[in-house]
């Protein structure tokens, strides 16, 4: 009997029309001999099925099902594709909890903590994961402009502490531009963090679980046509993603492990996709993305191709081990 899917996508943050491209991909990638699948759009005005024809049905939030032409529909699992939130930084996870239905992503508290970046790098950092130095600010605080300079150096990025797809991100060179770059990282979120720079090659390292076992997926090195991994480097094309990536043997084997331990000292499960600079021939850990862009452009889809797995193949395995 056919499983019935829920792809939801969306979601509440700059990242929702990544968010729908990725869920399209998965919906059309899907087997539809061995899945219904359903689009389930989640705004914060309205949570609806969209059917082929662009109809809308409500869904009924009491039990996530969906209620289409007098016939109800509850779903099997879920199929997470929501960048930012609700849907990666564990709300979504823990009201599937609550409803004890399956779900393709990471648990709530890992979804939280990775969407956190100062928390899951102060997580990690005992563990031996090496990261850019950083100064934490919130919205309101008194800013030290020379503090910063002197713990971070110049020139320093300065983020939104819960965005993605390089929302609220500015690299700044001159101590004048820090009130600036803060606005921008403000309009994103009321915390703030500001890393020092690190000058050395960066590259993106997908883990998985696949078939029941955890799995690195093959390096992609990051060349940004622009001042760094930008949105325009991300989605427009304003970049090269080599995979896999020119970097020697011994490096890529410190990457490796050094992602497959932060997906295992976090007790992930699902995609995940960790970004790293080698400074000193050491990486050196930026982020941690639990919901990674699922488009046949993205990263991790493209690394799992140079493992031979195609798309069905890497979403239908997420289905059937959240199944498990």
């Amino acid at each position: 009997m056919k499983k019935n899917i829920a792809i939801i996508m969306g979601g509440y943050s700059s990242e929702y029309e990544i968010s729908l491209k990725s869920g399209q991909v998965v919906y059309k990638s899907l087997d539809k001999n061995k899945y219904n699948a359903y689009r389930i759009h989640i705004f914060k005005n309205k949570w609806v099925f969209v059917n082929d024809f662009n109809e809308e049905f409500e869904i009924d939030k009491n039990d996530f099902s969906v209620r289409v032409n007098e016939t109800k529909i509850n779903f099997d699992c879920v199929f997470n594709a929501i960048h930012g939130s609700p849907g990666e930084d564990g709300f979504m996870q823990g009201y599937f909890k609550l409803l004890n239905m399956p779900h393709t992503s990471c648990g709530m508290y890992q979804a939280a903590l990775t969407f956190n970046k100062r928390d899951c790098l102060s997580t990690l950092k005992p563990y031996g994961i090496k990261t850019a130095e950083s100064y934490f600010v919130n919205l309101g605080d008194h800013i030290d402009e020379e503090a910063i300079v002197n713990k971070v150096g110049l020139p320093c990025f300065v983020k939104a502490n819960r965005a993605g797809s390089s929302f609220g991100i500015t690299k700044v060179y001159r101590k004048e531009e820090l009130l600036n770059a803060l606005d921008v990282a403000f309009k994103e979120d009321d915390e703030v963090i500001i890393e020092s720079y690190l000058d050395g090659v960066e590259v993106s390292v997908g883990v998985i679980t696949y078939k029941g076992k955890v799995t690195v997926l093959p390096i992609t090195e990051i060349v940004s046509d622009n001042d760094f991994f930008d949105y325009k480097a991300k989605y427009l094309g304003e970049s090269q993603e080599i995979t896999p990536a020119r970097i020697d043997d011994d490096l890529a084997e410190k990457v490796r492990n050094t992602a497959k331990k932060v997906y295992d000292v976090l007790k992930l499960k699902g995609f995940s996709r960790s970004e790293y600079i080698f400074k000193n021939g050491e990486p050196h850990l930026l982020e941690v993305n639990t919901v990674p862009g699922l488009t046949e452009a993205s990263i991790l889809p493209q690394q799992a191709a140079k493992s031979g797995i195609s798309l069905s193949d890497l979403f239908e395995n997420a289905i059937e081990e959240a199944l498990k």
